[in-house]
């Protein structure tokens, strides 16, 4: 990949930046209008018991008190799409994007819910964050479980803190000739990142616990570096993709191994940034 600093001090994609005022909404990673989910998923594998999808950002998996008017889901977009019901085994956050694996009958849904549970799912997310992250390392830092006034009121306030882990390899870097702060310059690193464990936004916390947050995180990450990132870039929402799972096949036991491509704004920063990523053979 290119790691050199990118000396453009022209518009970066050729078209005229956004204001400051059109940029600040953009971020409020939580919310997606209805109009921009699809009407049909990207199907990324299917057999008789599991089937998996490129879900966009801005989608939820499944109806939420996170917001009562939206009427567009994974679940029921499947549904439709193919005409059968399916099966939650694992979420991914509204404003992530990548691959998300479904089950197509109870004995499937049951056996890979097992394997999500004793941590036998191998996964790899693409995060783009603030800053030169370098080298490869572990980030073993223990998440306290985050209530929600509404939907945790009446659970238990105060939760020890549990097990959290999660591998991180730099891939590429880059300095941008604009501040976004107290400097006259920009930097960013696209990491990979694979979590051990699987708690309630572990990467998003884990990058912040580093001070090196996901760009475009309304919850955990840098407001100011996100409006920059958008005004220069045109690039908007969390910067986060699940690119790559790999399990056992509930059924037959063969190694099922499934890669989701980024997205338009995914693809706009990377051309930008001139950076290549390979959707295969991660591991």
């Amino acid at each position: 990949m290119n790691n050199k600093p990118y000396n453009n001090n022209m518009n970066y994609d050729g078209t005229e930046c956004e204001s400051a005022d059109q940029t600040t909404t953009l971020f409020d990673t939580d919310r997606q209008t209805e109009r921009q989910m699809p009407l049909t998923l990207e199907i990324l594998y299917r057999d008789e018991d599991i089937i998996a999808v490129n879900k966009p950002a801005g989608m939820l998996v499944h109806r939420s008190w996170l917001d009562k008017h939206e009427t567009r889901f994974v679940m029921q977009t499947l549904r439709d799409q193919i005409g059968q019901h399916v099966y939650t085994v694992h979420r991914l956050d509204r404003p992530t994007s990548g691959v998300l694996v479904l089950a197509l009958n109870q004995a499937a849904a049951r056996r890979l819910s097992q394997q999500f549970e004793h941590k036998r799912i191998e996964k790899v997310y693409l995060a783009l964050v603030r800053g030169f992250l370098d080298g490869s390392g572990t980030i073993d830092y223990p998440l306290k479980v985050r209530l929600d006034k509404i939907a945790d009121k009446f659970s238990q306030q105060e939760k020890e803190a549990q097990s959290a882990v999660t591998h991180y390899q730099a891939l590429a870097q880059i300095e941008m000739p604009y501040p976004a702060g107290r400097y006259p310059t920009t930097r960013y690193s696209l990491v990979r990142l694979s979590p051990q464990t699987g708690r309630k936004h572990q990467l998003r916390r884990h990058l912040k616990h580093l001070h090196h947050p996901i760009i475009g995180d309304s919850a955990y990450g840098d407001l100011r570096q996100n409006r920059t990132f958008t005004r220069q870039l045109g690039c908007c929402g969390l910067m986060l993709h699940a690119q790559q799972i790999r399990f056992a096949h509930p059924i037959t036991g063969q190694e099922v191994n499934i890669c989701a491509g980024v997205d338009e704004n995914w693809q706009r920063m990377l051309n930008i940034f001139k950076w290549k990523i390979n959707n295969h053979d991660l591991y």
